[in-house]
């Protein structure tokens, strides 16, 4: 038997219940959970408050620590970003050197992962290089990219801020 709970603004809280084994709760008319014999479903963008924890297979629950922001972009020329998420912007401010900037995070203890790709050419051991940070704020983060000894502009940057 399914039960369906809806929190609507006309009508108040309303409960039905049918045969097919499934659990939803609703806000007016719109299921925002679901549970069934084969999964959960979260529809739409939900707040939680507290640490998400999950198990995936490892034998027990550990908080989950997400991306907050990553960018995929091309560092020739004027910079463009191929695709991002939570990235605002990339501003260019000389040969290799490069601020991302993000929407505000609590504080600037936060994580950054990068690595770029400075040729299309597989060049043994030397088309890898990844970007040394040169300073954090809330809402950018300024990192340069070098050959070893002076700034280059690589062809392909990966970032991602981890919080």
């Amino acid at each position: 038997m399914a039960v369906t709970i809806n929190a609507s603004t006309t009508t108040g809280l309303v409960q039905s219940a049918d045969l097919s084994g499934s659990l939803n709760i609703q806000s007016n008319g719109t299921t925002v959970l679901g549970v069934t014999s084969t999964g959960t479903s979260v529809t739409g963008t939900q707040s939680v408050s507290g640490n998400l924890s999950f198990n995936s297979g490892y034998g027990s629950s550990a908080v989950a620590y997400g991306c907050r922001a990553w960018v995929n972009f091309n560092g020739t020329g004027t910079p463009a970003i191929r695709a991002s998420g939570n990235v605002t912007s990339i501003t260019d401010n000389g040969t290799g050197d490069y601020t991302v900037n993000f929407p505000a995070m609590p504080d600037v203890n936060y994580c950054v992962a990068s690595v770029c790709t400075l040729s299309d050419a597989v060049v043994a051991g030397n088309t890898e290089r990844g970007f040394s940070p040169r300073s954090y704020t809330t809402t950018t983060v300024r990192l340069l990219v070098t050959d070893g000894a002076s700034g280059v502009d690589p062809l392909l940057c990966n970032v991602a801020i981890f919080r």
